[in-house]
C-alpha cells in the first residue's frame, strides 16, 4: 500500500471530492481519490500478469535503438491535434508565473508546444522572460516553428536528446529557472534515468526548481498494456512503438536526490475519472514533484 500512498499532495487545485460513492457518476472526474486494499491488490495482480512474460531481447533491441523515429511517426500521424494545451501548467506549477523579472524556462519533451505557447501567452507581459523547448522529434520541432505564435525574440525550439551528454544546447550551465519535465522521463528506458536528470541538472541555476509530472505506478494506462507489450517490469511498448514508464514517489525521491536535488514536494496526484454515458469508472495515478538545486 506504501506505493500510493500521499505523501504531500498539493490542494490548490482540487476542488472535487467523492464522498458517497451514489455520487460516482454526478461529475466526469473526482480529486485525490483514495484507493483500498481490494484496488492495489488487484492492480499489483493485473500488473504481475502482464509483465509475466518479457518482451524478447531482439525485438526489445529493434525498438529501442531508434526512439526519435517512432515519435516522428507519432507527429507525422498526429501533428498538433492529438495533446492539448496545458492552459492548467500555472495552477499546479504557479513557479512558472513569473511576470516582472528575468526567467529562463526550459520544457524538456516539448512536443508541438502544448507549453511553450501557453507559457509564452501568460507570461507576455514579462519582456525578461525565454522559453526554450526541446524534443528529440524533429517533426515535432518543425510543427512547433510553424506556429503562429512562435516568436523567434520570445522563445527558441530545438531539437535535442536529453540523454545526449554531448550536446551544447543554446545556453549555458546554470543559467536556467525552471525546467519542466511533463510525461517526459517515462518515454526514456530506465537505465537512461539517473545520466538524464543530471545532465539537464546542469543547467539549472542554484535555486533553481525541476517541475516533473509523470505517470505513476497502477495508473489505468499501465492496467491495460496487454501480455508481450512488457520491455522489462513497469516499462512497456505502446502500440505505435512509443515507451513509457510507471513511477513510484520513492524512485523518483532516488533519482533526483542522487542528481543533488532537494525535494520541494513529491505528491500522488489519484484522480478517478468516468464515462457517465456508458457507467465506467477510470483510475488515473500520476506523480507531480518539484525539486530545488542548491
Amino acid at each position: 500500500m506504501s506505493e500510493v500512498t500521499v505523501d504531500e499532495v498539493s490542494s490548490e487545485c482540487r476542488s472535487r471530492f467523492l464522498t458517497e460513492e451514489g455520487d460516482v457518476f454526478n461529475h466526469n472526474a473526482w480529486d485525490d481519490v483514495i484507493w483500498d486494499e481490494e484496488m492495489v491488490t488487484h492492480a499489483e495482480s493485473v500488473i504481475r500478469s502482464n509483465c509475466e512474460n518479457l518482451m524478447d531481447a531482439e525485438s526489445r533491441e529493434q525498438l529501442l535503438s531508434d526512439p526519435a523515429k517512432n515519435w516522428d511517426g507519432f507527429y507525422s500521424k498526429h501533428e498538433n491535434k492529438f495533446f492539448k494545451d496545458r492552459n492548467w501548467l500555472l495552477k499546479e506549477f504557479p513557479e512558472l508565473d513569473r511576470r516582472d523579472e528575468s526567467f529562463r524556462v526550459l520544457e524538456t519533451g516539448c512536443g508541438v508546444g502544448n507549453t511553450v505557447f501557453p507559457l509564452l501567452q501568460a507570461l507576455q507581459s514579462n519582456k525578461q522572460s525565454f522559453i526554450y523547448g526541446c524534443d528529440f522529434s524533429q517533426t515535432a520541432i518543425d510543427l512547433t516553428h510553424q506556429n503562429p505564435s512562435y516568436d523567434t525574440g520570445r522563445c527558441c525550439t530545438f531539437r535535442w536528446d536529453i540523454t545526449d551528454v554531448d550536446f551544447e544546447p543554446p545556453f549555458s550551465e546554470n543559467s536556467l529557472d525552471c525546467i519542466v519535465m511533463i510525461f517526459v522521463l517515462s518515454a526514456i528506458k530506465p537505465e537512461l534515468f539517473h545520466r538524464t536528470v543530471q545532465n539537464l541538472v546542469r543547467y539549472l541555476k542554484p535555486g533553481g526548481v525541476l517541475l516533473f509530472r509523470d505517470y505513476g505506478r497502477y495508473d489505468m494506462a499501465q492496467l491495460r498494456f496487454k501480455p508481450g507489450k512488457c520491455i522489462e517490469p513497469n516499462f512497456y511498448s505502446r502500440g505505435d512503438g512509443t515507451q513509457v514508464y510507471f513511477f513510484t514517489q520513492s524512485e523518483l525521491q532516488e533519482l533526483f536526490s542522487s542528481c543533488g536535488l532537494s525535494k520541494v514536494q513529491n505528491a500522488v496526484d489519484r484522480r478517478l475519472q468516468v464515462n457517465r454515458g456508458k457507467q465506467l469508472k477510470m483510475y488515473r495515478v500520476w506523480i507531480q514533484c518539484k525539486y530545488s538545486k542548491s
